[in-house]
């Protein structure tokens, strides 16, 4: 298991270390979101993420029957999002306090990339999304 929190610590997050994929997404509103020029994060099943203490601090953003974005009250700190109904999660690589295996391996929305930040090293780029 992988532990995270918000930047506060209200909200302490568990993940099993078992990410379907990794990346980096530089999509106009992951930069927005995180404030910098992507947004690194994992995806996995949403039963395997877990909320461990300050559930009552959950701030659910854009919520619908497909998913939401969960930040903290306190601190404002994304924490993750669940999609594809809520039975996925991407999680926001830079809560988790542990190392997990899956490490971003792509570049996702490279089309619509911060046009003042270069993307360095050899790790595959897609315009929109993977093939």
């Amino acid at each position: 298991m992988l532990k995270g929190s918000c930047f506060c610590g209200a909200i302490e997050i568990e993940v099993e270390d078992a990410f379907r994929y990794a990346a980096y997404c530089h999509c106009s509103r992951c930069r927005r979101r995180s404030g910098s020029a992507f947004n690194a994060f994992a995806g996995i099943e949403a039963h395997k993420l877990f909320i461990r203490t300050g559930a009552e601090w959950l701030l659910r953003l854009q919520e619908s029957e497909e998913g939401y974005y969960a930040h903290c009250q306190k601190c404002c700190s994304p924490l993750f999002a669940l999609i594809r109904r809520q039975q996925f999660a991407h999680v926001q690589l830079g809560v988790l306090t542990d190392a997990p295996t899956q490490r971003p391996d792509h570049h996702i929305q490279v089309a619509s990339k911060a046009p003042w930040h270069e993307i360095t090293g050899d790790l595959p780029q897609y315009d929109e999304f993977p093939p």
